[in-house]
Order: C-alpha cells, then sequence, then structure tokens
C-alpha cells in the first residue's frame, strides 16, 4: 500500500476531505491534493502531522517514501572519483584537485537531493563525511590546502543548516561558528556570511526577531560576501523588525531589497536557491509580519509558483506556505 492509498483509506473512514484536513495541518490544499494522490512524496514533518491528525499510529509515517540508503550519498560520481576521494581519506598526502572537485560533486549533489526528501536521511551521512573530511584537512598540505578548507567551510555550514531545519538549535549554532571561523581562515566571505545568515534562520524559528535583525545585519557586513546574499539578508532583517513592530525600518529595508531582488545575478553554487521567486516569497512575509495580508498572499503564492520543479515540494518551503495559509485566513 502506498502513502497516498493509505492516506484516502484514513480519510474516508474519517469523512474528511482534502479542504478540511488541508485547514487542519495547516497546508496548501493544492499540494496536499499531489500528497493523497502519490503526485507528491510528503516530508517528513507533513507524514507526522497527518499522522497525528488521523490517528494513524504511526502507519502513515512508515509508509512516508525513502529512498535507498545508496542515493543518500549522491552526487553523480564515477568509480574513479570514489576511489579517489578513498584514496585521499586514508592518506591525506594523495589531496589533489581532482579529488577536491570530487568532493565538491558530492556535496553538491546531497544539497539537491534535500531538495527531494528533506534533511532528516541526510543529516547522518552527511555529519559523517564533515568529520571525514574535517581530519583530511588536518593532516593535508600543499596547494590543494586552501580550496579543501574552503569545502570543509561550505560542509560545516551546510550539516549546521540540516541541523538547524531539523530544530537541533544548539547544534546547529555551534556548527555556524566554527564555519565563520573556517571561513575567515580560508577568505571565503560567500561562506561565512551564509554561516551567519543561517543564524537568523534559527532565530526566525525560535521567534527571536532582535536576534534575526542582529544575524542579518552582521551577514550584510561581512567581507566578500556575495551582493546575491546581501538582497536576502536585507530581507530577513526587514521580517525582524517588522516582528518588532518597527515598521518604517522594515519598510525602509524592505524597498532596498525590492529594487535588486528582480536583478538577474547568477547566485554561488553554496546558495543556489536564491532566485527572484525566492525574494518574492520573503518579501511576502515581511508584508505580512507587517500586517499586509493580502499583498502577502499574492506575494507567496507567486513566489511558490515561481519556484524551479526540482525545488517546489522542499521540506524547507513549508515556511512560506505555512505563511501563505496564515495570510489567506487573515486578508
Amino acid at each position: 500500500m502506498t502513502f497516498g492509498e493509505k492516506l484516502r483509506a484514513l480519510m474516508a473512514d474519517r469523512e474528511i476531505g482534502v479542504r478540511e484536513l488541508a485547514r487542519l495541518v495547516p497546508y496548501d490544499p493544492g499540494n496536499l491534493s499531489k500528497v493523497v494522490n502519490d503526485r507528491k512524496n510528503p516530508s517528513a514533518k507533513l507524514a507526522e502531522r497527518l499522522d497525528e491528525i488521523l490517528n494513524a499510529n504511526g502507519e502513515l509515517i512508515a509508509l512516508r517514501p525513502v529512498p535507498p540508503p545508496r542515493q543518500l550519498m549522491n552526487g553523480n560520481l564515477t568509480p574513479d572519483d570514489a576511489e579517489r576521494i578513498g584514496s585521499a581519506l586514508a592518506r591525506p598526502s594523495r589531496l589533489d584537485r581532482g579529488v577536491v572537485n570530487s568532493l565538491a560533486t558530492v556535496l553538491a549533489g546531497q544539497r539537491r537531493l534535500e531538495d527531494a526528501i528533506g534533511p532528516g536521511g541526510l543529516l547522518v551521512p552527511v555529519a559523517g563525511q564533515l568529520s571525514a573530511i574535517t581530519s583530511m584537512l588536518k593532516e593535508a598540505s600543499g596547494p590543494h590546502h586552501r580550496p579543501l578548507g574552503r569545502l570543509v567551510a561550505e560542509w560545516t555550514t551546510y550539516t549546521g543548516w540540516l541541523y538547524a531545519a531539523l530544530r537541533q538549535d544548539e547544534k546547529a549554532l555551534t556548527l555556524f561558528g566554527r564555519a565563520e571561523d573556517l571561513a575567515d581562515e580560508f577568505e571565503d566571505g560567500t561562506i561565512a556570511a551564509l554561516a551567519t545568515s543561517f543564524r537568523g534562520y534559527v532565530a526566525r524559528q525560535q521567534r527571536r526577531p532582535c536576534a534575526v535583525v542582529r544575524a542579518s545585519m552582521a551577514a550584510l557586513a561581512t567581507p566578500g560576501g556575495h551582493p546575491i546574499q546581501q538582497t536576502f539578508d536585507l530581507l530577513q532583517a526587514a521580517q525582524g523588525y517588522a516582528a518588532l513592530g518597527e515598521t518604517e525600518q522594515a519598510r525602509k529595508l524592505l524597498d532596498q531589497a525590492a529594487d535588486r531582488a528582480a536583478d538577474r545575478i547568477e547566485p554561488p553554487p553554496p546558495v543556489y536557491w536564491y532566485s527572484e521567486p525566492f525574494f518574492q516569497l520573503n518579501i511576502g512575509i515581511v508584508h505580512k509580519e507587517i500586517g499586509e495580508y493580502g499583498d502577502a498572499a499574492e506575494l507567496l503564492r507567486a513566489g511558490l509558483d515561481g519556484m524551479p520543479a526540482d525545488q517546489r515540494d522542499s521540506e524547507w518551503l513549508d515556511e512560506y506556505r505555512d505563511a501563505l495559509t496564515e495570510a489567506q485566513e487573515r486578508s
């Protein structure tokens, strides 16, 4: 039995329709309909919530589709790549540009895999890989030490993000601090700014608007950050000010960010999701915090509809789906 088949059976037994179930979650009815009909895999969070609402006693959670373990080590590596990495892990003196490139391929593949399956299935392998390449960095030397150091900084940031997404905030913040230090050491402003910005994400989940503003402004001030990162951090700071009731300052930052949001700047790989639709989502969040629910709903809907197909079902978009539901209910 598939997840959708079990879900439909439970809904029929309890005489509850998609729209009513979506209201209880809360969740977008259109996306929930896809889950009900097995056209979209549910996130771990959604599966747990549906199981709870329908009193399924863990049956829905058990049926949630999860890719086989081998896929969790994604990255499209060739056998030669895998052998090269294994050799370098065993003997860091064998580190070369090919090893660094292969490791970067692994990381990029796992980030894209998270868009499909959520953070839960990736945390253990990614954290284990981080431990291995951190040990490699300590023993490696030569011209490829610096590129590896930058990659370890990025891997540390990403592992911190996985902890943050799973609401293990203390571990996340520890890793973000370590990533900032590594990024400074190896002169990677993009990763330093991203790690600092992610502190703002944790603060948002904790509903600590002062900390949201502090982290966002620190990310904006980080030397070497990419211009597209500054667009997001202006919006994240605006969210914090709006939540504090400082509407004038929120609008000032929102105007600065909105002028930049439509710029077609190619994001660097560590922030590949920064795009015009993603910025629309965050502009919508600011309008929601200000209390402009009609504008917020319109922007959030447009942003969700405009996300690339391979990101549209990502678990990290639940924050924005929930905001859309709230804005629609209050508009």
